[in-house]
């Protein structure tokens, strides 16, 4: 597939071989020519390899997931994307608004507007991190949300969690700024509300199940935790210090099924996601999303100001629905329309529409900030010459 020197094997193993993980497993695919290559170990004991199987959570890659169900429902007709949330969320009924970014929470004003679908969709509702975590109305979403670092057995079960939601001023209006993260908590629970469902239950009879993505949920089930890996973190620099075993966080599902980080998933399971959505909603001669639900995924929707607001995170570019979306040639392996985004967890999956190109990475290793690790920008330049 790839007239490179290197292979996404001996890639990997170079990445593996200098400390950046004890493991990965990542996936190149272009029309029907796929690699994929399983390097390392599952855990720093090496009690198990990695293996195209091996289990990960997936952290923010999530959200591109979330945000898919959620389009579901507005097919159903269940609900628009101008549709104040208030409808089903009562607690976002009437939100105040930090009245400056940098002031204290309790100095507020009304919202100018309703949130709506659309805003929770384009991260513009008002609730999230900005490049700034030292705002004061960010620090509830820490402390009250428990927003990061993912840890789901210490999260609220969702009533309780909009409840606490409810008493945290947004840090703009809605509609103003693109701000991280806290949306597609937010967007879980609306599915849920919605349809009258268990976020869980949704996302497997109306996404998992069709896809044939066996191994994606919020839990690891006691008969694959042998196939789940460890968890890292480089603390000090250099070292791999535990955050979570196989038997931790993930082995019972969570009082609070997060949409914006909450599930695990394979390689494979990804792929079968990226598929879906390069084939404009279809699978296995199914439809799951008409094109316009999967164009507007995919299309970036914020002003120029916003995303340069939100180049913390961003580098450069838009964000559609759950995703980025490559509108600058800002490095090497961005092309206009490429969709996808980074997990928290050492995870990238991204999905080119204009070539067909599909590029997933699975570690173990925390990012230590928004910017992508070397392994993971070595990854994507190594795609993009393979594809």
């Amino acid at each position: 597939m790839t007239n490179l020197h290197d292979n996404l094997h001996r890639f990997l193993k170079k990445h593996v071989s200098d400390g950046s993980a004890p493991g990965a497993v990542a996936l190149v695919a272009r029309g029907d020519r796929t690699e994929v290559e399983a390097v390392g170990v599952a855990d720093v004991e090496g009690t198990a390899l990695m293996a195209r199987d091996s289990i990960f959570r997936i952290a923010s890659i999530t959200k591109p997931v979330v945000a898919a169900a959620v389009m579901m429902l507005v097919e159903d007709g269940r609900m628009t994307l101008d549709d104040p949330v208030a409808r089903w969320l009562p607690e976002l009924a009437a939100p105040v608004v930090v009245r400056t970014p940098a002031g204290p929470v309790d100095d507020v004003v009304p919202a100018a507007r309703q949130i709506t679908v659309a805003d929770l969709l384009t991260f513009r509702a008002g609730y999230g991190f900005s490049s700034d975590f030292s705002l004061p109305a960010l620090q509830p979403l820490f402390s009250e949300l428990k927003q990061a670092p993912p840890q789901p057995q210490a999260v609220a079960a969702p009533d309780e969690w909009m409840a606490k939601l409810s008493r945290i001023p947004l840090l703009h209006q809605p509609g103003d700024a693109w701000l991280y993260n806290t949306c597609s908590d937010i967007q879980g629970v609306l599915i849920a509300r919605v349809s009258g469902r268990p976020l869980p239950e949704f996302l497997a009879e109306r996404l998992f199940e069709p896809l044939g993505m066996v191994d994606t949920g919020f839990e690891v089930p006691a008969g694959k935790l042998d196939r789940f890996t460890s968890y890292y973190r480089t603390d000090p620099p250099g070292a791999f210090q535990l955050v979570d075993a196989p038997d931790g966080q993930w082995a019972h599902m969570p009082a609070f099924p997060s949409g914006a980080g909450g599930l695990v998933s394979t390689v494979d399971d990804w792929y079968a996601f990226a598929r879906m959505l390069l084939a404009q909603g279809s699978a296995a001669g199914r439809r799951l999303l008409s094109p316009a639900s999967v164009e507007m995924m995919t299309t970036d929707h914020l002003t120029r100001a916003q995303r340069e607001a939100g180049r913390l995170f961003l580098e450069g570019q838009g964000w559609g629905f759950g995703g980025s979306v490559d509108i600058e040639a800002v490095d090497p392996w961005n092309v206009p329309g490429r969709y996808g985004w980074v997990g928290g967890t050492g995870t990238a999956a991204h999905i080119t529409p204009s070539t067909g190109t599909v590029s997933i990475l699975l570690t173990q290793v925390a990012m230590t900030g928004p910017t992508p690790p070397a392994l993971m920008r070595g990854f994507w330049r190594y795609a993009d010459g393979a594809a």
